[in-house]
């Protein structure tokens, strides 16, 4: 009986290491362009569309952190949505500022800090309230927005437009999922089932740290 026991209490923390295992090999992979049309400037609302849909998930560093805020959302028992959407929306405010023309410093090293200051929180026991994590996730999201901008500079007002509701789409779409999967494990695995989300903070973070050293190396 205590044999199955443990049995039983170690087969969640295997999956979790086997799943943060896959997810660590997939993330520090080289990332790939940005830009889904390899540079190319969107001409029209179509292009525009799957050019805002493409990048944040192209963009691994981008496509990693939008996945550490919802398993963090799910976290919270009140206000959980208000991280996802205040990030989305500081995105879109981070676009703005590179459309206008308006330089932000360091903004690859602030965006492979952020996910490594979000993977932390994540692996932390008890994470920051929602607000606090909202604040921080806004933050975060003028800098992702700011680089998500790159794409789109010099576009017209229709794929332009299209770019910001594509991206705006593909994040909520990946961190509701991310949410989502992360409610799912806190609810069917019995013993210590934030260990699993602790975890997958603690790869997180390590991927945020090996982007940030290979950006401050170059």
């Amino acid at each position: 009986m205590k044999k199955l026991q443990l049995k039983n209490s170690l087969f969640p923390l295997l999956r979790a290491g086997s799943l943060s295992l896959l997810l660590a090999l997939f993330i520090t992979q080289p990332a790939f362009a940005h830009h889904p049309f390899g540079g190319k400037l969107p001409s029209n609302a179509f292009e525009g569309f799957l050019s805002g849909l493409g990048h944040p998930v192209i963009g691994v560093d981008h496509f990693a952190f939008i996945i550490t805020i919802g398993l963090l959302a799910a976290l919270q028992p009140k206000g959980a949505l208000f991280i996802p959407i205040a990030f989305i929306l500081a995105t879109l405010g981070g676009t703005g500022i590179h459309l206008l023309g308006v330089d932000l410093p360091i903004v690859e090293v602030a965006i492979s800090a952020s996910l490594a200051a979000f993977g932390i929180l994540l692996a932390m026991k008890e994470s920051p309230k929602s607000l606090w994590l909202s604040l921080l996730a806004g933050i975060a999201g003028i800098f992702h927005g700011y680089a998500y901008g790159e794409a789109i500079v010099g576009a017209e007002m229709t794929p332009l437009v299209s770019y910001l509701l594509g991206f705006a789409a593909i994040q909520l779409g990946v961190a509701l999922t991310a949410l989502q999967s992360g409610r799912f494990v806190l609810s069917r695995v019995g013993e210590q089932p934030a260990l699993i989300l602790r975890f997958a903070g603690f790869v997180l973070c390590g991927a945020g740290v090996a982007f940030l050293s290979s950006t401050l190396l170059g």
